[in-house]
């Protein structure tokens, strides 16, 4: 694996996060990147988007968490909104780089869990997000299946 960072969102970067492309099939399970990063600013003061940038200064995948302690719903609390890798880079570790960073953050902020939403399907995220550690502790009222990492 190449030397991967995070960096946030930003005019430097906007474009290649929004050119970040997917594997045939996975379209259904995931927004286009504009949505993803049009929402990072819906309430700036929780949301966290940030970049994954590779050694050589390529943007290779994107992920937003949210941080609000007081969101009426605990699995939104502290939760991984959106992830994209691109689709040239998915299975070299840059998803896991991306969660795992995500999970520091939201233990240095104190949560002690930080939980994804999914929706299930033969191409959707099931098996990355079970491969990183998390456990399937319930589903939403549309049928997608609420995952959680212990921190």
């Amino acid at each position: 694996m190449t030397e991967l960072r995070l960096e946030e969102l930003s005019a430097k970067n906007i474009v290649a996060a929004n050119s970040l492309t997917l594997r045939p099939g996975q379209e259904q399970f995931i927004s286009p990147p504009s949505y993803a990063i049009a929402d990072a600013y819906i309430n700036p003061v929780t949301s966290w988007p940030r970049v994954v940038v590779d050694g050589d200064d390529h943007v290779v995948g994107f992920i937003r968490g949210n941080f609000d302690p007081d969101a009426e719903q605990e699995y939104f609390r502290s939760c991984i909104w959106r992830i994209h890798v691109a689709a040239d880079q998915q299975g070299l570790g840059v998803g896991r780089f991306a969660v795992l960073a995500l999970a520091d953050e939201a233990r240095s902020r104190g949560f002690k869990r930080l939980t994804v939403i999914w929706e299930p399907g033969d191409k959707g995220p099931e098996q990355f997000f079970k491969s990183v550690g998390f456990k399937v502790i319930g589903e939403t009222a549309y049928g997608e299946n609420i995952g959680a990492l212990e921190l």
